[in-house]
Order: C-alpha cells, then sequence, then structure tokens
C-alpha cells in the first residue's frame, strides 16, 4: 500500500488550498484516514482524522472550523480542504492510514503507512 499527497503550495493567508491523498495498492474504505503536519523546528501534529465510512471527523482544536477532511471511497482519495489564517499553517502536511485502527485516532502512531508529505507555505 503507498500513499501518495499532493496539492500543496504557496498561499496567502486567509486563502485556500486543498491538499490529495490517494492510495494504492488496496481499497482506501479499508483505511482509517489522517492527517497531521509539521512545521519547521517543531514535530509532527495531528490535524484530523476520519472514519472509514467518512461518517466521523475528529479535529485538532486549532483547525476547527477552517479545515474540513473528507473523502470520495471510489477515488481512492482523502482530502483536506484548508481555509488558511495565517503563516503558522505553514508546515508539511503528511496523509496517515491504517487498516486496524480505531475510528478517532490521533496518535500517529496509530497510522502505519505514510504518504511522502506536500508542502504548504502560507505567506503574511
Amino acid at each position: 500500500v503507498q500513499l501518495q499527497a499532493s496539492g500543496g503550495g504557496v498561499v496567502q493567508a486567509g486563502g485556500s488550498l486543498r491538499l490529495s491523498c490517494v492510495i494504492s495498492g488496496d481499497a482506501i474504505a479499508k483505511y482509517l484516514m489522517g492527517w497531521f503536519r509539521q512545521a519547521p523546528g517543531k514535530e509532527r501534529e495531528f490535524i484530523a482524522t476520519i472514519s472509514r465510512s467518512g461518517g466521523t471527523t475528529k479535529y485538532v482544536d486549532f483547525v476547527k472550523g477552517r479545515f474540513t477532511i473528507s473523502r470520495d471511497n471510489n477515488k481512492n482519495t482523502v482530502y483536506l480542504q484548508m481555509n488558511t489564517r495565517e503563516p503558522d499553517d505553514t508546515a508539511v502536511y503528511y496523509c496517515g492510514a491504517d487498516r486496524f485502527a480505531r475510528t478517532g485516532s490521533t496518535n500517529q502512531e496509530q497510522y502505519r503507512t505514510w504518504g511522502q508529505g506536500t508542502l504548504v507555505t502560507v505567506s503574511s
């Protein structure tokens, strides 16, 4: 199983981006999916997760109301719609997947498959 993240780029604060993560080698419907990010000089942190059916989502507090995680199991893809606010959103964004993690898992150790990351740069 492989994950391929895309959609990063440079955006002005207040602008929007949609990140995509495509899974290959298996059906995404089997996997709990999550987005994490790593800012320069910081550890990777949880952003959002979505259940296998897409019916349950969970977010870290500081992105609630700004970011939306969704998935299209027919396209083997999970998305992260980002409405950026400030340069603090600058980071490499990673998608993670796991077949057996519980819905709502926020611990990156629960995700055993990772994409390569996509860089989002928010300018002021």
